[in-house]
């Protein structure tokens, strides 16, 4: 029998590396102006988060985060956001509770409206990522460009090479894409080897990572203690606060299409989005600071201290910033759903620590992240390699494996934080 199955022909032969050069360099050239794209709007949303957090409070001598300014920036972004959203040609783009990391291409005209969005949101302090609509934005310009200057290529692969790029260039790494490539392939009918697909998506990946590598070099890793070697009770910790970890998650996942209802029964979106804004400086006003914004910098902060704070303040943040992704998802401001994710996982195994002091941070964190991101986006292998990269410990990873398996059972069959056009639920 197994030498029958050595001899048969495998279903679908591996491409001749004549199919696969050609794709190098426009991959590349994705690549690298997808990161490029990367560092433009986070840059100038950061300038612009300076301005309003830190150089107007200040020559208008309020407090840079206190209740009223938080109430002022966050209401005020919303009436900004519902502008563009309003007024600018396409909207701004689709209902951003409707996108994940996959986007379909867009119209050029679109684009504009749509960064504007995301960066007055990165920048005015909604729960909510570049991911999404970088992506989108990317996915645009290369089918656009790729069409034109390049009209033998499929048109299907350059929304993929900038997807690969863009979650390349966030990264820092080409491994985040290859791994979101791979899971989004597993679910496709494909042709050839799995590395002759994944040839093209690497390099566009590779070719993002290194360019903000170069320009901005980004680091996940927050400076936390490295776990040495690992012991029974660290296995255990691991499970229990990944599983543990996933179950808010879920609660807001189910909650998630209900939220949205709520703001799509404003109707407009310069009602919708105000409103969120209010809801979200009350929650910004409730959870301090650190659980405004798309959340890496100030999971950062938070990680530096990681007995600085009891329990119960730890547990107050994941609530409110869990609270705070609900509301942004919902009322219409443009962004991704990861890094704010992360924050919250975070928070969560950083309250398993202070309850049990046994639990190393730096596991309490990594396992917390991965329970939370599995919830939210039923995507394994981004929410595996997210929780390691975190935490620099090689010995982190046999026991994030192991603890992924409960975790996923508890979300596999659930509906993800996305809704269908229709607000229902995508399962």
């Amino acid at each position: 029998m197994a030498q029958d199955t050595a001899r048969q022909e495998p279903t679908a032969p591996a491409a001749p590396a004549r199919a696969l050069l050609p794709l190098i360099l426009p991959a590349l050239a994705v690549g690298v102006g997808a990161g490029l794209m990367f560092l433009l709007v986070s840059g100038l949303a950061e300038e612009l988060q300076g301005a309003l957090w830190q150089d107007l409070p200040d020559a208008l001598g309020i407090g840079r985060y206190s209740v009223v300014w938080m109430l002022v920036v966050l209401t005020a972004t919303g009436v900004l956001v519902g502008l563009v959203v309003w007024k600018a040609p396409g909207h701004a783009g689709p209902d951003p509770a409707t996108l994940g990391l996959s986007a379909a291409p867009v119209r050029p005209a679109v684009l504009p409206g749509l960064l504007v969005a995301a960066m007055l949101t990165l920048a005015g302090g909604p729960s909510l990522g570049p991911e999404n609509p970088v992506i989108m934005a990317n996915a645009a310009l290369a089918f656009w460009l790729g069409r034109r200057l390049l009209p033998r290529m499929p048109g299907a692969l350059w929304p993929v090479l900038a997807e690969a790029a863009t979650i390349g260039a966030l990264f820092g790494t080409p491994v985040a894409a290859a791994l979101v490539i791979s899971e989004a392939l597993a679910g496709r009918p494909v042709k050839g080897a799995l590395w002759d697909n994944l040839f093209a998506p690497l390099a566009a990946g590779a070719a993002g990572a290194m360019t903000t590598a170069l320009v901005a070099r980004p680091t996940f890793d927050l400076g936390l203690p490295p776990l040495g070697r690992p012991h029974w009770g660290d296995l255990l910790a691991a499970l229990v606060i990944a599983s543990a970890a996933a179950l808010p998650g879920l609660a807001a996942v189910y909650v998630f299409p209900y939220v949205h209802r709520a703001f799509s029964w404003l109707g407009h979106p310069l009602v919708a989005l105000p409103v969120g804004g209010l809801v979200l400086g009350l929650l910004g006003a409730l959870g301090g600071r650190l659980t405004l914004f798309k959340g890496l910098s100030e999971v950062a902060e938070l990680a530096r201290d990681p007995d600085g704070r009891p329990a119960g303040q730890f547990a107050a943040m994941a609530v409110v910033k869990l609270a705070a992704l609900l509301v942004a998802a919902s009322c219409g401001f443009r962004g991704g759903r990861i890094f704010p994710s992360v924050f919250i996982g975070a928070a969560f195994g950083l309250t398993a620590h202070a309850l049990v002091p046994a639990v190393p941070p730096a596991l309490g964190v990594a396992a917390g992240v991965l329970g939370m991101l599995m919830a939210v986006t039923r995507q394994g292998w981004v929410s595996l390699f997210t929780a390691a990269v975190l935490v620099s410990s090689p010995t982190i990873l046999a026991l994030l494996c192991v603890a992924s398996l409960p975790a996923w059972l508890l979300v596999t069959g659930r509906p993800q934080m996305q809704l269908s056009t229709d607000g229902r639920a995508i399962r």
